[in-house]
């Protein structure tokens, strides 16, 4: 099962300047609570606008150079090959960034979505293509409204995709 996960707003704003536009902490805990012990595959740009590596998690870098290395992450040159160093059995998140989200869903290469909805539209330089209805079902939805830590309204969903 490969699953994307992702945060975007109403207008599929990503991010700006290789990083979040909005802190959410309720889409932060959402985020390691669903991707603690499972294989993630990132960009080189995502890994390196986070920094380091995220505990109790074996990441993958998707970078076109073949030179680059990083300690405690594996890497691979494209998606496919990222994907072939996953568990096949198990559960794999890819986390970003945009270019990655493009082409894991333009080549089919995703069953499901878990997308943190921030109910605002941003200005943003990077954006998650657009959900296609006619493939992606939604089959569970959490709303919330804006508090004293998550400053916008925000919806987890899940979608899967829909049989042929």
């Amino acid at each position: 099962m490969i699953t994307i996960i992702a945060a975007i707003a109403n207008n599929n704003a990503l991010g700006k300047n290789n990083d979040l536009i909005w802190h959410l902490p309720a889409d932060l805990k959402r985020f390691k609570e669903l991707t603690t012990s499972h294989h993630i595959i990132m960009g080189r740009k995502t890994y390196e606008s986070i920094g380091k590596t995220l505990l109790n998690r074996t990441t993958i870098i998707v970078s076109a150079n073949k030179n680059y290395l990083k300690e405690d992450c594996f890497t691979a040159n494209n998606l496919e090959d990222a994907i072939k160093i996953s568990p096949p059995n198990e559960e794999v998140f890819i986390v970003g960034g945009a270019q990655i989200y493009k082409y894991a869903i333009e080549n089919n290469l995703v069953d499901s979505l878990d997308i943190t909805l921030v109910h605002h539209e941003f200005d943003a330089d990077v954006y998650f293509p657009e959900i296609d209805l006619e493939i992606w079902e939604e089959v569970k939805r959490n709303d919330f409204k804006a508090d004293e830590k998550n400053k916008f309204d925000y919806s987890f969903i899940k979608y899967i995709k829909k049989a042929n």
